[in-house]
């Protein structure tokens, strides 16, 4: 499978963010997206994801299959917001991801556990800690399996040994064939990726 960007641009409100982007991912890599406020990292991930519009070039999916056709079916969509319900449960909040995504994966106590919550699920979304909610959201990508993670500012919110598991998350997916394109300021502490960085002028 392989996710291609060719002369990718992007605007938000009509005015254009970024131009000329281009990258070739494949099984197992990932690709860390880096740049000033402002540059077009979120925005980037978007287009991807098919929450924008592509202004300019195209961005497609090879490979994907009857099971994956399109890069929307492909993805998991981690952004800013965690995107969970405050007044339902943890469990009940990643049961509904798990059934809109279908296609289970880990189930969601072994998720939990995966990103240090284990026996949390009972409790509000709304009870957790900022870092904690960060790790549910974290969870979503564990329930359902997608081979292609975006991932915008993941680690926000997360103190540093749960930066450190979830680095160790991202490794284990890339070591099984999955795709990452992260935005980022801080390092995730993942070894021979692919940057991309966004805003430079030549």
């Amino acid at each position: 499978m392989r996710l291609i960007a060719e002369n990718l641009g992007g605007e938000r409100g009509g005015e254009t963010v970024f131009s000329g982007i281009g990258f070739a991912l494949e099984d197992g890599q990932a690709l860390v997206v880096t740049g000033p406020n402002g540059s077009g990292k979120s925005t980037l991930l978007r287009v991807i994801a098919g929450l924008l519009p592509v202004a300019q070039g195209k961005v497609r999916l090879e490979g994907g299959g009857e099971a994956f056709p399109s890069i929307a079916s492909a993805c998991h969509y981690l952004g800013h917001q965690n995107a969970m319900k405050t007044a339902l449960s943890v469990a009940e909040n990643l049961r509904f991801w798990r059934d809109f995504h279908g296609a289970g994966q880990l189930d969601v106590e072994e998720a939990l556990e995966q990103v240090g919550l284990g026996g949390l699920g009972h409790l509000p979304f709304g009870y957790l800690s900022t870092g904690q909610r960060r790790r549910a959201a974290i969870a979503k990508l564990l329930v359902s399996h997608r081979p292609l993670w975006l991932l915008d500012e993941p680690t926000a919110g997360l103190d540093k040994a749960s930066e450190q598991r979830f680095a160790g998350l991202m490794t284990r997916y890339c070591a099984e064939g999955g795709m990452i394109v992260a935005a980022t300021h801080l390092p995730l502490g993942l070894e021979g990726v692919k940057e991309l960085r966004m805003g430079e002028v030549d």
